[in-house]
């Protein structure tokens, strides 16, 4: 979408409107927490989290400050609003903010290398005549190593829009 359309920005998500298109986004956000945790001139990844990747609780590392790895998983949440794509691998580092190691803050800076090469990623809305609601789902089937408990998500969309979408244990 080009920028010829109206800007408006609402608690740091900027929002462009043109036409029959909406596009949200939190461009300037997501430098800001590349800046922040020094990732700014790292390499990109083409993916948020490695395929198949598991982490444990007690994981092989050494600890690493809870306060910082706090503050940085916040920040990657608070990016989920317009970043469905980083959803998963923020919900699975989430689950180890008590005690992170250095395993745990190796993917979150994962993550960040990812958001560095799709800065410009966001959702984008376009108003269509189409209007079909469609579904997907998947779940991992007890995959978790340390509850056996599945790992499930969904995306809706209705015509090109998502309306609503989960990952969750």
């Amino acid at each position: 979408m080009t920028d010829m359309g109206l800007m408006s920005y609402f608690l740091g998500i900027k929002v462009l409107r043109k036409d029959d298109e909406i596009f949200i986004s939190q461009m300037k956000y997501a430098n800001d927490i590349l800046k922040k945790f020094q990732m700014e001139h790292s390499k990109p990844v083409l993916t948020p989290v490695e395929e198949k990747f598991k982490l444990l609780g007690e994981d092989k590392g050494r600890t690493v400050n809870p306060t910082y790895y706090k503050i940085l998983i916040g920040s990657l949440r608070y990016l989920t609003a317009t970043r469905p794509d980083i959803v998963f691998g923020v919900r699975l580092l989430s689950r180890f903010m008590e005690e992170p190691c250095t395993n745990h803050l190796q993917t979150a800076k994962r993550i960040l290398r990812y958001i560095k090469g799709t800065l410009n990623d966001g959702i984008y809305y376009q108003n269509t005549n189409e209007i079909n609601l469609v579904g997907y789902t998947n779940s991992d089937w007890a995959e978790d190593i340390e509850t056996r408990k599945s790992i499930s998500g969904f995306v809706f969309h209705l015509g090109s829009i998502v309306i609503s979408w989960s990952s969750k244990k």
